[in-house]
């Protein structure tokens, strides 16, 4: 977001680093669709009871299972692998043949593009055109089998955008309204909203494990909702308390390709909250793991008591969140600023977390300086592909030494998105397939 929205929407607790976490409560939804599997036979087999109309579980221990390296379903095999790169301040994506390396189309689409965002059924990808600070947004369909853009759709102050778990609703982020937007998710035409007024600038989700509840992150707050998706309504808030030492923002060093990634200096923190951005499940579906620009690092909220029970320090501006293809590595994309409009060639790069033991074991820097940002993994898991937000390039990283290839694309790029990839159905963002 820009500075001016953050002015508009923010709030300040004014008790510095190491907040209370405050809970409270509001209104979410009632979805429809088949009958999920029955409570003693779910007991009896150990698999997971969901949602009505949401696929099953195949694995409880690791919901990612179902996008490991391969598992590309078949209506996706004509589609070809391309970059999808919306770029917020010139107005178009880019689109990219990820085996030539370079830019093999674009076009422009509406007014401030945020993210390209698949589909529920994986048959579109969704440019979301906030226009911030204006009231003309839309959401522009790209046909994923040709790469070409159709026409725009009307939507208000679409900055994001999600599903339940069932198909039934596009979720559209109104992050200026304090609002989520339930809307057919062909058409786009509005089925209900729910109102989060503790949670200026929500931003980033993901679900649970069973498609119960959704869990929010609220971008000027420093904090995190919790969303009831049956009931349609807010089950509560959570304030992030903030680590008593963060990062020192400074210029890259020198780095030579290869070379392990350091963060740099440290720092009190003196920051009233944090920045919370990407979220993403532990891959049994218990614990969040939730990107801080402010904290420099990634809080882990459990789940099921929305309480928060750890920590771990990755990087300057952490920011966009990637699991592994055999999940079980979290890739953390940090922007290298603390600042929402961040300095070229800053100190940017990536961490890697191991889920089982929740330690840092990676670390790959952007030889020269950058701004990682948001993006996600090739199908075959090789590849890290990140925007670099204030550097006016995209980033492949390979996942097995860290070494990254740069390819120049529009005015300050996004929330790119792979394509194709593993799995059977999209929960939204750049990404967040199961």
């Amino acid at each position: 977001m820009n500075l001016a929205k953050q002015k508009m929407v923010g709030w300040s607790l004014g008790f510095g680093c190491g907040l209370l976490a405050l809970i409270g409560l509001v209104a979410v939804n009632r979805v429809h669709g088949a009958a999920p599997e029955k409570p003693e036979a779910a007991a009896s087999s150990g698999a997971v009871v969901t949602i009505a109309g949401m696929p099953p579980v195949v694995d409880a221990k690791n919901l990612y299972s179902e996008v490991a390296a391969g598992k590309i379903s078949a209506a996706l095999r004509g589609d070809p692998e391309r970059i999808y790169v919306p770029n917020l301040r010139s107005n178009d994506v880019y689109v990219v043949d990820p085996n030539a390396m370079k830019v093999v189309d674009r076009y422009k689409v509406g007014i401030s593009p945020q993210h390209i965002v698949p589909s529920w059924d994986l048959r579109t990808l969704w440019v979301t055109n906030n226009a911030e600070g204006r009231n003309d947004g839309s959401l522009t369909p790209i046909d994923p089998r040709t790469g070409k853009p159709g026409k725009a759709i009307p939507v208000d102050d679409p900055y994001n955008m999600y599903y339940s778990p069932d198909g039934k609703s596009a979720i559209v982020v109104a992050e200026a309204r304090k609002r989520l937007d339930f809307r057919d998710p062909t058409t786009m035409a509005m089925q209900f909203s729910v109102d989060t007024p503790g949670c200026p600038g929500i931003n980033h989700a993901d679900f649970a494990i069973d498609g119960k509840f959704v869990i929010f992150t609220c971008e000027f707050s420093g904090s995190l909702v919790k969303i009831d998706l049956v009931n349609r309504k807010v089950l509560g808030y959570l304030q992030l308390t903030m680590p008593s030492t963060r990062f020192k923002e400074t210029k890259a060093p020198r780095t030579e390709p290869g070379k392990v990634w350091e963060p740099g200096e440290t720092e009190l923190c003196t920051v009233e909250k944090g920045m919370p951005q990407d979220i993403r499940s532990s891959p049994d579906g218990k614990r969040f793991f939730v990107a801080d620009m402010h904290a420099d690092g990634v809080h882990i909220v459990d789940g099921e008591s929305f309480k928060k029970v750890g920590f771990i320090a990755t990087g300057i501006g952490a920011h966009g969140l990637y699991p592994s293809r055999d999940g079980k590595s979290l890739y953390v994309a940090n922007r290298g600023s603390h600042k929402i409009h961040g300095p070229k060639l800053g100190n940017g790069g990536v961490t890697v977390i191991d889920f089982a033991t929740e330690k840092v074991v990676q670390r790959w820097a952007v030889p020269g300086g950058g701004s990682p940002d948001m993006g996600n993994v090739s199908a075959d898991g090789k590849w890290l592909w990140l925007a670099a937000r204030y550097d006016d390039v995209i980033y492949r990283f390979d996942t097995a030494t860290g070494a990254v290839s740069q390819i120049k694309v529009g005015a300050e790029p996004h929330g790119l998105t792979v394509w194709p990839q593993p799995g059977r159905y999209s929960l939204g963002h750049t990404g967040n397939l199961r």
